[in-house]
């Protein structure tokens, strides 16, 4: 996700918008965020209150460079929060949305993908984390998927989207975006795990897909 980041800085990134942002670092870590990129972080207002504190602790005040956008998805939408919030939708933006999707359902995904695809300028791309259902379902045994499931009945958020193995390209194409990138498991392996690393494993089950908002006829 780092090195799309920076791909699309280097090719004119004007808007960056972090979806349950989290404890994400992102807009701290990279200086180049920092002069001329709208940078907005989405998150539930109790997240995100959290790490405002810390960023205080840390800064001595909130980065002046971020929007931090509180929103409650029972009640509010994105599109209503961002555009409160200043977001252009002339900009070419990138989404980074990651560790999220798994928690929300199919029609929060479309809705969320339809917002990017609706409202975002030339140019625009969307970069997620995603799972296979087969590995949510539990067809694939994997420990922490049951130890995550186990502890999310306290918060509510149920782990029940994914998308099956090698349809992803399909999927996002259907909902108006190109180029799409899957990195899978072993395209992570290979890429990453070189070397004295290279005998590891990247568990199955997981990849990240990126995409570019089909250009509007």
């Amino acid at each position: 996700i780092d090195e799309y980041l920076k791909a699309c800085l280097a090719h004119g990134l004007e808007q960056l918008v972090i979806l349950g942002a989290g404890l994400d670092a992102r807009a701290y870590r990279f200086d180049e965020l920092k002069n001329g990129v709208r940078v907005f972080e989405v998150d539930h207002p109790a997240s995100q209150a959290t790490k405002l504190e810390k960023l205080e602790q840390i800064f001595g005040s909130r980065p002046a460079h971020v929007v931090y956008v509180p929103i409650d998805f029972n009640v509010q939408s994105l599109e209503q929060r961002l555009f409160a919030s200043g977001y252009d939708e002339n900009l070419k933006t990138l989404f980074i949305w990651q560790g999220v999707t798994q928690y929300l359902t199919p029609e929060a995904v479309d809705s969320t993908l339809a917002f990017i695809v609706e409202h975002s300028g030339p140019g625009s791309a969307v970069i997620f984390d995603y799972m296979y259902p087969t590995l949510l379902d539990g067809t694939i045994k994997r420990g922490e998927v049951a130890n995550m499931r186990g502890k999310r009945w306290m918060s509510g958020e149920m782990m029940s989207f994914g998308i099956p193995d090698g349809k992803v390209t399909e999927f996002l194409e259907q909902r108006g975006f190109t180029q799409v990138r899957d990195a899978d498991a072993e395209y992570l392996h290979d890429t990453y795990f070189t070397g004295d690393n290279s005998k590891r494993t990247v568990a199955y089950g997981y990849a990240i897909a990126s995409a570019v908002v089909k250009t509007k006829s």
